[in-house]
Formats: structure tokens, sequence, C-alpha cells
């Protein structure tokens, strides 16, 4: 798909629009955001992604009604130029430990000063203000302004979980580029590969096409495929291995393309119990994939979704199904083994809503492990899968 079918202006304006409804529903004067991914999806704006999750030097002030207030790293508020979501660029004031030492609580209290002068500004005499994430002297520093503290991470999962028409587009273009990294990483597989050579060829190809990063390195093969979870090392794969991975790709626009695909290494046929593993993970995301549809709720989905073999209870994997946008997000489904131990909670699928569709199947004790996932969009007419990278026909 053409990168400039996307229509940036109506992306945002949607994006923005759906954060402020929450603010509204929840009568929130407005929001801070250090999530670099809530400030991209608040703003579209981006500055050092990765660098930023664990520096929080960039934040973004959203109020319910005014301008959205975007402070910035060190030299940076060029970045914006041309953003019409940017009201103002400011300068961030970096008060956690790395950026002001021993004076954290002073720098603190001069950032909460200026949040709670934004709030008097454009709250209208609301002072309840939702924010993602913050340390202990940030909180107790706004709350000495009478500032009340809510859950930022609400407002913004829930305005990220129905998707506009602009960002199936982008999701869709992220996940072209993914599939056609997956393509090439299927040429690239041969006996004498490391997994880690074998894992840079998506990553190659998503910087090269656009993308951004990736998020885990969730690629093994042979005996390191059973249990999941294991990521990607300098282990040679053989003749006859199984290469199982989780794309977790963050492509163009910031959009993810979570995708998962085992492979078998070499020319020879897999083995009986290769492809009973892979029938039964494949059979798990066809079964699965049909319960989605509006209205369907977490609770309901883990009791008619597919019944693991009793020996691959035990390695299951974390989630049944969960949301995807510009990275993992609400909702999530939980197998009932999780709900029975208070896990998983209660929401309803709705139209418009992308989840992925997970199966992991290893036997307790078993060799090897079969990783299989599709990105599918709820329709009212039923569910569409994005994803469409082909299974592998030897298997099914």
């Amino acid at each position: 798909m053409n990168k400039n079918s996307v229509d940036r202006k109506a992306l945002r304006c949607y994006r923005l629009s759906r954060i402020r409804e929450q603010l509204q529903q929840r009568d929130y004067a407005a929001v801070v955001f250090f999530d670099p991914i809530n400030i991209r999806y608040a703003t579209d704006t981006s500055n050092m992604q990765v660098w930023v999750l664990h520096n929080p030097v960039r934040y973004a002030f959203v109020p319910l009604e005014g301008p959205v207030v975007l402070f910035d790293f060190h030299n940076c508020e060029h970045l914006s130029d041309g953003i019409e979501t940017i009201g103002e660029v400011r300068p961030a004031c970096g008060w956690d430990y790395f950026g002001a030492g021993a004076n954290f609580q002073v720098k603190a209290e001069q950032w909460a000063a200026e949040i709670a002068d934004l709030v008097r500004a454009h709250g209208g005499g609301n002072k309840r203000l939702a924010i993602d994430n913050v340390n202990p002297e940030g909180a107790g520093a706004l709350m000495s302004h009478g500032v009340s503290l809510h859950n930022g991470k609400q407002v913004a999962e829930e305005a990220r979980v129905i998707k506009g028409a602009e960002e199936l587009k982008a999701m869709k273009i992220a996940i072209a580029v993914c599939q056609e990294g997956m393509r090439r990483m299927r040429e690239a597989l041969r006996p004498g590969i490391s997994e880690n050579e074998l894992w840079s060829v998506l990553h190659q190809t998503n910087i090269a096409l656009g993308g951004e990063w990736i998020e885990t390195r969730l690629l093994s093969s042979g005996p390191r495929t059973n249990p999941w979870f294991q990521e990607c090392g300098d282990r040679v794969i053989e003749a006859g291995d199984l290469v199982s991975f989780d794309s977790d790709l963050i492509g163009p626009y910031g959009y993810c393309a979570d995708i998962s695909r085992s492979w078998l290494c070499g020319d020879g046929k897999p083995s009986d119990e290769q492809r009973r593993l892979y029938a039964l993970a494949y059979e798990q995301i066809q079964h699965n994939t049909a319960l989605l549809k509006p209205g369907v709720g977490m609770f309901e989905f883990a009791h008619q979704s597919f019944k693991l073999p009793e020996e691959c209870v035990p390695n299951r994997y974390s989630v049944l199904i969960h949301g995807v946008g510009l990275c993992d997000e609400y909702p999530k489904a939980v197998y009932l083994e999780d709900l029975a131990h208070g896990e998983g909670y209660e929401c309803m699928l709705a139209e418009n809503m992308v989840v992925c569709v997970e199966s992991y199947m290893g036997a307790v004790g078993g060799h090897e492990g079969v990783k299989l996932e599709e990105q599918v969009l709820i329709t009212g007419d039923g569910p569409v899968t994005l994803s469409s990278y082909p299974f592998e026909d030897a298997f099914v």
C-alpha cells in the first residue's frame, strides 16, 4: 500500500478526539502523558522513542479544552514543526534522578508548578488531572497544588481501543512491511545460520522500509522453542529444527505488526510430532478467530475458546487474544485456568477493534513448540484477518 494513502491530519484529528472523549467521560480537566506511545497517539509526534521510554524527559499536556502543550527534550522544539495537534512547545523539566540528581525534589516541584498552572489556565476550575507515569515526588508536588490525580493509562488504553479508518490504513502498511521482512527471513533460513543472524533480517527490512523498532527478540529454534519466551541467541539452526518467532514489530507510522509463524529448517519433511503441534496451533487460531464479533465478552470468549490438550496446558501462552495498535494494547482474554486464579477481566469486543489471536503449542517435557499468531479486525460482518503471510503447507 502507498504510504501517501494515509491522511495524517485526519489520523491526528481522530486520535486526539478519542483522548478528549475519554477526558470528558471521566470529568478530567486534562491528561499528562509521559509514555512515548501515548504521546505519539495523542499528538503524532515522536523523538527517540525507545530512549525516552526509560528517560522521562518528554511529556505532553492534553487538556479537554485548549491547546496541547508538548514539553520536549533539549533543543528539540523543531521536531514538531507543522504538526497541527501541537499548540505550544516548551522545554521539558527533567526531574528524574538521572536528570536532576540530588535536586530531584526541587526539580519535581518546578515541574509540578508548571503543570498545575496549566490545569488552572485550561481546567475552568476543574483540578482533576489524569497522568500515565509519575514518581512519588512528582505526585506529591502536584497534589500540594490542589490537583487530584487519576489514571492516565486508562484514558489512553480506552481511547486507543477503537481504530479509525486512517489508523487501519497505517496498520496495513506496517503489516505489509513486516510480512516482507518475514519473506526475506524465510529465504535466509538455512542450516548453519544463527538465530541472531536470522532475526536481524526482520530488523533490517523494517528499518529500510520506514519502520521504527521491534519490541522483543522472540525467535528460537529446535529445543529452545519449548518452553516459549526464550529470545534469540547465537545457537546455530540445524536441518530439521523448528524455528518459531513473534514479530512484535513497530513499523511505519508507529503501528504494530504482531504476527507469529513456525517454520521447518531445511528441505526435509516435518516429523509426526511437529505436524501434530502445528495442526493443533493452526486449529486454535482458526477456532478462536471465528469467535470474534462485536458484543462478545472476554469471559464468554474464554469459555468458548479452543481447548488445549492436557499436556500443553501448563506451557500455554499468557493470553488468548490481545488488542493491538501502536503496540500490544487493551483488552486481553486469558485462559479459563487463569480466570480461575483471578487473572483477566471483563470487556466487550466492539466493531473496529483490532486484536491478535495467539497460539503456542508445546507439550511439557516436549522437544519443540509451535508459535502462531494472526492480526484480526473485528467488524459487524465478522472477523477480517489483516495478516496474510501463508501457513506451512507441509504442516497443515
